[in-house]
């Protein structure tokens, strides 16, 4: 009987590490000393989505349909070194336990940016860049149900300016 109560709590434990989002991690560490937290609510972006033509700078890229369609930002940076390693920790956890891909990595002068989407088909629920600097961390996550055609498409019009 211990082995099947030891089994199961070890699998929700699982479960539960693999459940965690952008969200999960800005709630468990946004209110830490050490911590700089940015919350933008979904309201937030449901009224920057009725700004008509919401353009890149110096570009003709419309923005609209992507931030209509957010529904959270979540941005923690930990400038304390052992805050910023265990929410490392957790991050490379949520990485590695869902479906994210990476797009592109970079690294100069020992810092490492590296941009993940993850989603289904022809939706991203999920983009998420994560920064290591020294004894720094930052992680970004923008949640919402983007199309990811218009995504690409965006990006690559972006890129090309």
């Amino acid at each position: 009987m211990k082995k099947i109560i030891t089994i199961l709590a070890t699998l929700l434990a699982a479960v539960t590490a693999f459940a965690q989002s952008g969200k999960d991690l800005y709630n468990k560490y946004s209110d830490l000393d050490g911590i700089s937290a940015v919350y933008v609510s979904p309201a937030m972006f449901r009224m920057i989505g009725k700004i008509p033509d919401i353009d890149i700078e110096d570009g003709n890229v419309d923005l609209t349909p992507i931030i209509q369609s957010m529904t959270g930002f979540y941005m923690l940076d930990a400038e304390d070194p052992g805050v910023a390693s265990k929410l490392e920790a957790e991050v490379k956890r949520l990485l590695n336990g869902k479906k994210y891909e990476l797009l592109f990595e970079t690294k100069e002068n020992g810092e490492v940016t590296r941009l993940f989407t993850a989603g289904s088909g022809s939706t991203v629920n999920s983009v998420v860049l994560v920064n290591k600097e020294a004894s720094e961390f930052t992680l970004m996550c923008l949640e919402g149900k983007m199309d990811r055609e218009e995504l690409e498409r965006i990006l690559a019009e972006a890129a090309a300016k």
